[in-house]
């Protein structure tokens, strides 16, 4: 899960990363009762789990509260690269002096943690990368040893960082990576991460992406949730317990097991189509998981055809036939279902979809044809 940026700085606060203080404010009111209790000058920045807000104008200075009432009320309701602005965090303004880049991260290819560090921070990192690489100074962390204080130094120092300042942001990428670590995250990049004019360093943002695997361990995380809108299709995929991700073309897709679904998306594009979703009924599903995975792709009205794609391991081809049958039984399906079965079972499966007299169910021998069945359907409607 992708936070928003003060989200992110509540998680740093907790294990001791300088942040400025903050409120947040989700209407004009709102933000220039936080200015006042703040006092003096403060930043109005859109809360949007997207990059480039500076750039869009979802970042206004404001000198006092009326200022700031006015700055909420010409970011709230933006669109940012898609994604409206509900929420603004007004936090106290700071005078920056330098502005650095720091990061921590999964590579999964080599099975460790990844830290990278630049001075020049406040920029587009991408592009400094490609531009001048040397400019990023990464380091591979041990997850068993994790980032000992020479390694965090080693970094600052690589990194050229200022050095009267080295001992503060080496203290500074410790607690950053402690985030990482303890609060069972994927990504925590600082953005710009500061030197102020005082000589103290500052975390100025807050990208923080949260493992939803790890909330059993934090039962206070589901209430981030409260601060998106979460989209009703998604929603009622997670209380079915199904793998979902929206997509933006118009074949809905079915199948068991991340391989096989991420396989069905390739072949769906390779012939000319584009999914409508990623949706993993995971292994073992029978035929109340694949009647409910069904009913998820009833309430997108993008989807003009479905495929199920099986193969059949754990998962029981004839269970996941009944499931279409059962689905079929319960509600008014408004597209055609391509179904491939293979593996166990799938002899059993496939006669039980022979005996339903429904025009909807269209069996298909391979992936391959299934899909250009499919797409060949979604063309259509």
């Amino acid at each position: 899960m992708d936070l928003l940026e003060f989200q992110g700085k509540q998680l740093f606060a907790r294990v001791g990363v300088p942040v400025p203080e903050g409120r947040v404010a989700a209407t004009p009111g709102e933000a220039r009762r936080g200015a006042e209790e703040l006092g003096g000058r403060v930043v109005v920045k859109a809360q949007v789990r997207v990059g480039g807000r500076g750039k869009a104008g979802g970042i206004k200075v404001a000198d006092g509260p009326e200022a700031a009432e006015e700055a909420a009320a010409a970011i709230l309701g933006m669109d940012i690269r898609g994604h409206r602005v509900n929420l603004v965090w007004v936090e106290r303004a700071t005078e920056i002096a330098v502005e650095w880049y720091v990061s921590f991260t999964l590579d999964r290819g080599a099975g460790q943690h990844l830290a990278m560090v630049s001075a020049r921070g406040g920029m587009d990192i991408e592009a400094v990368a490609a531009s001048a690489p040397e400019a990023v100074v990464r380091r591979h962390i041990d997850p068993v040893v994790g980032l000992a204080d020479w390694q965090a130094t080693d970094l600052v120092y690589r990194a050229g960082l200022d050095r009267a300042a080295a001992r503060s942001a080496a203290a500074t990428l410790g607690r950053l990576y402690r985030a990482f670590v303890d609060l069972d995250c994927d990504l925590v990049e600082v953005n710009p991460l500061v030197l102020t004019a005082g000589g103290e360093v500052i975390a100025l943002d807050a990208k923080v992406t949260l493992d939803s695997n790890a909330f059993f361990r934090h039962r206070d995380f589901e209430a981030f949730r409260e601060a998106f809108q979460e989209d009703p299709i998604e929603r009622l995929a997670r209380e079915k317990g199904l793998g979902f991700i929206k997509l933006d073309g118009s074949v809905g897709i079915i199948g068991n097991g991340a391989g096989l679904v991420m396989s069905t998306l390739d072949v769906v594009s390779l012939v000319g189509g584009a999914a409508a979703n990623f949706l993993d009924v995971g292994g073992g599903a029978g035929a109340e998981t694949i009647s409910g995975a069904l009913e998820v792709l009833t309430q997108d009205p993008a989807v003009n055809a479905v495929l199920v794609n099986i193969f059949g391991g754990i998962t029981r081809c004839d269970l996941v036939a009944r499931g279409i049958v059962a689905a079929l039984g319960e509600r008014e399906l408004p597209w055609p279902i391509v179904v491939r079965l293979d593996g166990t079972n799938a002899r059993e499966g496939r006669a039980i979809l022979a005996q339903v007299a429904s025009e909807k169910v269209i069996p298909a021998a391979t992936m391959l044809e299934a899909a250009q069945r499919a797409v060949d359907l979604a063309g259509r409607r």
